[in-house]
């Protein structure tokens, strides 16, 4: 269905690989380009981003290997940077939108453990909570209930945000955290935008197109739940053309407005929303732009605009923990990579774990930094 890797590893075994086989991989930069060079498209729409990026991250491994430096250090060196920042994680432990079977239109609920004075702490407080939740779910919905959706997170029959962020409270408040988790939320709003218009209830049969909203409405919505509930960011309010909307929202609330489909980890669109002022933190997606130097680039015009990072995987993973690497190289500061459960989400957390013991007294833990709160 259009999901397998077959053209890829093609691309790979006969074009790519033919070109860049001698040349010295620490020089990241110098082989990016020779790939994008050989694509030459402003899209990587010939030998495409996957094949791209398989082998800038092999290269980025080889490269560490190299110069005998843990992955995340080498990372560091090649953006210029010397921190090494363990990153706040927000865990997703709510599915909804295309992500799971129920009608609840926003994709992502996240809980975010920002009391917490370690990586280690907050992977306690995110999975104590986590498992709060699961009970709550089941007590409520019943034990089918607390199935999970893409990314590990459940998937209860909810319809609304008040359902999921009560929930959240909740659950947050049985773990003994409230003040001290705060919430996440990804609407992911392009999924339910059509003709200029906002359905939440789009995956409803019955209530599908009867309850339009503007994006004025949608904003008074997300305005309310703010002053509601403890929520730390909103990412993708709007679909992913409406730069102005973006602006309007980011210029009323006193959070950060996370831009992922609105920036497509693209410097293009990047500049164009910080000359906007249409959000304040950049989601980095390594494969929505194809190669490390370009995610290199990414991230240092977002900080270069004192905007925010928020590192992210992807709904296909694997266990693959290259993500956790560069999250700390980058010092990108926050972290998604879906809930507590599953391998492919564990995997990376657990690689954090591994750095930050690595690192022992030398290693540094966003925390409640200005960069987050």
């Amino acid at each position: 269905m259009g999901k397998g890797v077959s053209k890829a590893i093609d691309n790979i075994k006969n074009v790519i690989g033919p070109a860049i086989q001698g040349k010295d991989p620490t020089d990241q930069a110098a082989i990016d380009k020779v790939m994008i060079d050989l694509d030459g498209t402003s899209d990587k729409s010939k030998l495409g981003a996957n094949a791209i990026l398989a082998i800038s991250i092999a290269v980025c491994r080889a490269g560490a290997a190299a110069k005998k430096a843990p992955l995340y250090k080498h990372l560091g060196d090649l953006a210029g940077n010397t921190e090494m920042l363990l990153p706040m994680p927000c865990f997703n432990v709510i599915n909804g939108g295309v992500h799971s079977g129920n009608y609840l239109a926003p994709q992502e609920f996240m809980i975010v453990p920002v009391g917490a004075s370690s990586f280690k702490e907050a992977m306690q407080m995110g999975s104590e909570t986590y498992h709060h939740l699961k009970k709550l779910i089941q007590a409520k919905y019943g034990l089918k209930a607390a199935n999970v959706g893409d990314e590990g997170g459940f998937s209860p029959p909810l319809s609304t945000f008040e359902d999921a962020l009560d929930l959240l409270v909740s659950a947050i408040k049985d773990a003994g955290y409230t003040d001290k988790i705060k919430i996440g939320i990804d609407p992911a709003s392009s999924e339910f935008f059509k003709n200029g218009m906002y359905d939440l209830n789009f995956k409803d049969p019955d209530r599908a197109g009867k309850e339009l909203l503007s994006a004025e409405e949608l904003a008074g919505l997300y305005t309310k739940f703010a002053q509601k509930y403890p929520i730390v960011f909103f990412e993708d309010p709007y679909e992913e053309e409406s730069f102005s909307e973006f602006t309007k929202f980011t210029a009323s609330v006193d959070c950060q407005v996370v831009g992922d489909d609105l920036l497509c980890t693209n410097p293009t669109r990047i500049k164009r929303a910080i000359k906007e002022k249409s959000c304040t933190t950049l989601l980095l997606k390594v494969n929505q732009i194809g190669s490390i130097t370009e995610s290199i680039e990414a991230v240092r015009l977002a900080k270069e605009a004192k905007w925010r990072i928020l590192a992210s995987h992807r709904s296909g993973e694997t266990e693959d923990t290259f993500l956790a690497d560069i999250t700390v190289g980058l010092a990108c500061g926050q972290l998604k990579s879906g809930a507590l459960a599953r391998s492919e989400r564990l995997a990376k957390y657990n690689q954090l774990l591994r750095i930050e013991e690595e690192l022992g007294a030398k290693s540094t833990f966003a925390g409640q930094q200005s960069r987050l709160v």
